[in-house]
């Protein structure tokens, strides 16, 4: 096995080529991938062929699957792989239609959060030669390292809550959507949340900028009007065109990146009749944090 890791040349992403992921991993090769995953926080592994078991084989090799809070679109036996997909079958959808659709980071509402994403793209759409439906980032290290002086030392050691339903409404409210509002039971059962605003990453030990437009609320230590000016800086600052890269999607290319250190969003840039189907596992990240939250020692972090 020649495994051959290429950088984009851009603020993030990586090519890794020689790797079936049908195969186990070894222990060494895992941990080559561990790394780039923190180095370039988006890998793309191309012309994989999978099964959905071996998905989430994939996946769990990288932590604990999270089963989404939405209990919805699963995989036949498989809880853990979950299907994006504008397709209608019997006229029934096949997946979930409009997951992602604007800047976020996974699972910043728990208080385990995601580590990766790994997504299995077999239907693509494309237009005059095009691929559609891409999925674009921002590079949540080079976010706080622009961020100017004054906003580091003010916001050092402040923390914000992210609330899931933030998220779940913006989306309710997109023309033509059909998500019904969450129940009872899963806004129980993903009540908000606080984590620090600056995190430091357990892989690459720098700070990122950890409050996404997707899901933060509130920074805990400050007045709601202050609160409200210094997320509208921070989500306009974090999205800045030098910290952005793009993904364009190619039929079976397995997608994986670091929710610590990037936020994403899915491109809708497609029509119903041009149909997209991927399979996505969402991996927390209990292999650096315990179950309240707090970082794991580091070399209990490695051989978790």
């Amino acid at each position: 096995m020649d495994l051959r890791i290429i950088p984009s040349g851009a603020t993030l992403g990586a090519r890794v080529e020689g790797l079936d992921l049908s195969r186990p991993l070894d222990d060494s090769t895992f941990e080559t991938l561990l790394q780039a995953l923190g180095q370039h926080g988006v890998l793309k592994y191309p012309d994989q062929h999978l099964t959905a078991r071996q998905l989430r084989d994939f996946a769990a090799r990288f932590g604990e699957l999270e089963v989404n809070v939405a209990n919805a679109y699963q995989e036949p036996g498989l809880p853990e792989v979950m299907i994006l997909s504008n397709m209608v079958q019997d006229g029934k959808p096949l997946g979930l239609s409009d997951a992602g659709q604007d800047w976020h980071t996974d699972m910043s509402y728990s208080r385990m959060i995601a580590f990766t994403n790994v997504l299995y793209g077999t239907t693509i759409p494309r237009r005059d030669g095009r691929s559609l439906g891409n999925t674009e980032f921002c590079n949540m290290h080079a976010a706080y390292e622009a961020l100017p002086q004054e906003w580091k030392t003010r916001l050092a050691g402040m923390t914000c809550t992210h609330d899931f339903n933030k998220f779940w409404e913006m989306m309710r409210r997109e023309r033509g959507s059909t998500r019904p509002p969450l129940t009872e039971a899963q806004r129980a059962a993903k009540p908000p949340v606080s984590h620090p605003v600056f995190l430091t990453h357990p892989i690459t030990g720098r700070k990122v900028l950890y409050a996404n437009p997707g899901y933060a609320v509130r920074i805990d230590q400050m007045s709601q009007a202050e609160s409200d000016e210094a997320l509208a800086f921070l989500f306009h600052h974090q999205t800045r065109p030098e910290f952005r890269y793009a993904n364009q999607w190619q039929e079976n290319d397995v997608l994986m990146w670091d929710n610590m250190g990037t936020i994403h969003n899915a491109v809708a840039d497609y029509l119903p009749h041009e149909h997209r189907y991927i399979k996505r596992c969402q991996v927390a990240a209990t292999r650096f944090f315990d179950e309240a939250g707090q970082p794991r020692a580091a070399t209990a972090a490695v051989a978790a």
